[in-house]
């Protein structure tokens, strides 16, 4: 390759290496590789219990819970959109996952979902965190203990 031709190329691949992200992707998968958060809906509550109304409201919010019980997660989004992707994910205090559920949702204007858990042989004693997130994204956290 002529010397005149070497120079530019060389200016091209430092120019494309600098365009990488620190494991070596390109800016674009490492920025696709960390959700961010909607601007057009929002998760604006969410409230633990151990019954729901038809509405997927929490009847009584509380943070301690009985081994037998059904735990469930009440999640208000604000704002519409034509679809959002809702995820919980139970962890114990060990931070091993004990449960994970996804819905789609077409929210508009306040909508309630609902997620649960529970256990045909009883959550075993200890804290646990319930954390939900929108389109992969985390939008809150809960902890709770089970007693």
């Amino acid at each position: 390759m002529p010397r005149q031709a070497l120079v530019p190329c060389l200016a091209l691949m430092a120019f494309f290496g600098a365009c990488r992200g620190r494991d070596g992707a390109p800016e674009a998968q490492v920025a696709a590789a960390s959700p961010t958060l909607r601007t057009d809906v929002s998760v604006s509550e969410i409230t633990l219990g151990r019954a729901i109304e038809t509405s997927r409201r929490v009847v009584q919010p509380q943070d301690t819970f009985a081994p037998a019980d059904t735990v469930y997660a009440s999640v208000v989004l604000e704002g519409s959109a034509r679809h959002a992707g809702l995820k919980a994910r139970w962890t114990s205090a060990d931070g091993q996952v004990v449960s994970e559920a996804s819905l789609e949702v077409a929210p508009t204007v306040t909508t309630v979902s609902e997620f649960h858990i529970s256990r045909p042989d009883g959550l075993r004693a200890g804290p646990y965190q319930v954390e939900i997130f929108l389109d992969g994204a985390s939008a809150g956290k809960r902890t709770f203990t089970v007693q």
